[in-house]
């Protein structure tokens, strides 16, 4: 499930050259996840390296995250 989510999640990511000859990309879905680097590959892997400890802080701090492509994967708190 983390795996897929992560995968549609950099599917709907978007990029960019910047003036300086680097690329920048971002996640729309995803507030505050971006990367740069001087290749796009190489951006792409900062982008879903900072993608990555997103979800992680996220879920450890028990932030409601985007549900991507839906997949959710937030935890529901079920009343007894």
């Amino acid at each position: 499930m983390l795996t897929n989510y992560i995968r549609a999640a950099m599917t709907g990511a978007t990029y960019e050259l910047l003036d300086d000859g680097t690329f920048y990309g971002e996640i729309p879905e995803c507030p505050g996840v971006w990367g740069n680097a001087e290749t796009l590959e190489a951006c792409r892997e900062d982008l879903q390296d900072a993608l990555e400890g997103w979800i992680i802080l996220g879920l450890r701090l028990g932030h409601t995250l985007p549900i991507v492509d839906g997949i959710d994967l937030n935890f529901s708190k079920e009343v007894a």
